[in-house]
């Protein structure tokens, strides 16, 4: 089986990815897969990727969590502020949409840097009027301690108590703005209650399962060590049906390579019954596709393309996040909507506008390139314009009335859900 095909391109599946770089010196984590696959036999992709990732001495994450301009890859709200202005101003909007409850927990899953929050608070600031009356909190879902510290120098100066006595936080800090802040390495520890969710790049480095359809019927794809040359790693097929195999598969697929994410099902599964409980919304924004693709597993190192099985934990592995499998696994708790294309989200969300405006009251050439050349990188299809998508889940009332089958006429129309639909800004 080949590795993943450079037609999954670069990371912003532009094509930009260069040749996958020779292993440095960094063979640590090597070593360690290899003894383990003599001594116990191949892996799942899922358990590669786990290990690759984040094993605690040697993993990816743990130990550099490469995003920015000198890691090995750029997020959006690295490009341009105005992509977490826009996020803000969503969740804003579905506040109000939902009759401005007096609470209000934003909670990120996988923060990066931080970056993406400190947009979203800053237009919290902005309309500081509007939230006035609501007790607002920050929740955020980080397992790397290397991540936490950057977030909290970024979001709170630095000021942070670790183990705070009361919440199951880790740590705990206020704002610039004196917005309570708290850090959480699982979802689960997140205190229940009214709660805005966002997840943005964060299911795509979930560990994946991979699984090709043989004359003998479907096989788990696993990893080994390549018996020719020691110390280098293989795919191979499972000789049969593997429990994921079992489980993860629907009858109905009609691909030839699927790759599944179980752990993204799971955390949808409680994102979905939390809103359905307590109400809010959830918005993902990833690279994806709605259950079309099929080999999308990549490794990323200084922003070029670089081969999964080599060098592992010194690269970011991912796969595209398969949409259709996230809507299935929500299991009608919560209505849905998307995926739908980042450039049509951003739009919807008045990115021109804002452009516009900033360009407006930015006295240099060089703001004014810079603004540019970060709307182009959202926006061409491309680069991150088509590749990108937004998808949301929302309470089932926000979109049709409980009782509309009753008397249908009575009831005002919803205002529809920015983002998806145009917003209206009153």
């Amino acid at each position: 089986l080949p590795t993943a095909p450079a037609a999954a391109a670069a990371r912003l599946c532009s094509g930009a990815g260069g040749e996958a770089e020779a292993a440095d010196g960094d063979g640590a984590m090597l070593r360690h897969l290899a003894r383990k696959l003599r001594a116990s036999g191949p892996v799942t992709v899922a358990e590669y990727m786990r290990e690759a990732l984040t094993n605690p001495g040697q993993g990816y994450y743990t130990r550099r969590g490469g995003v920015g301009e000198s890691g090995d890859f750029i997020t959006s709200p690295e490009i341009s502020q105005v992509f977490g202005e826009l996020i803000g101003i969503w969740y804003i909007s579905e506040w109000m949409a939902m009759g401005k409850p007096n609470t209000f927990q934003l909670v990120e899953l996988g923060p990066g840097r931080g970056t993406l929050t400190d947009d979203i608070l800053r237009v919290f600031n902005q309309l500081a009027s509007v939230l006035s009356k609501c007790d607002v909190s920050v929740h955020l879902v980080e397992v790397s301690p290397k991540l936490s510290k950057m977030q909290a120098v970024m979001l709170t100066g630095g000021k942070v108590q670790p183990n705070p006595e009361d919440k199951s936080a880790y740590m705990k800090g206020f704002s610039k703005t004196g917005i309570p802040i708290f850090w959480y390495r699982d979802i689960q520890d997140v205190p229940p209650g009214y709660s805005f969710y966002l997840a943005h790049e964060f299911f795509d480095a979930l560990p994946i399962h991979k699984f090709q359809q043989t004359r003998k019927g479907w096989r788990e794809v696993l990893v080994d060590i390549d018996p020719e040359v020691p110390d280098q790693l293989r795919f191979v097929l499972s000789p049969s049906r593997t429990p994921a195999t079992q489980n993860f598969i629907q009858p109905e697929e009609t691909r030839d390579h699927v790759e599944v994410c179980p752990e993204a099902g799971v955390i949808v599964q409680r994102l979905a019954s939390r809103i359905e409980k307590d109400g809010g919304a959830a918005l993902v924004a990833d690279y994806g596709h709605d259950g079309t693709k099929t080999d999308t597993f990549r490794g990323f190192r200084n922003h070029k393309l670089h081969d999964v099985l080599s060098a592992p934990g010194t690269a970011d592995l991912t796969a595209d996040v398969d949409f259709s499998y996230l809507r299935k696994m929500a299991q009608g708790r919560t209505a849905t909507l998307g995926p739908i294309k980042q450039r049509e989200f951003l739009k919807n969300m008045g990115i021109d506008l804002r452009l516009k405006v900033l360009l407006q009251n930015s006295g240099d050439t060089a703001t004014r390139e810079q603004l540019l050349h970060s709307y182009d990188m959202l926006m061409n299809p491309e680069k991150m314009g088509d590749c990108f998508n937004f998808f949301a889940l929302l309470p089932h009332h926000r979109l049709v009335h409980p009782d509309k089958k009753d008397k249908p006429e009575s009831k005002p129309p919803l205002p529809p859900v920015a983002g998806f639909n145009e917003l209206l800004l009153k």
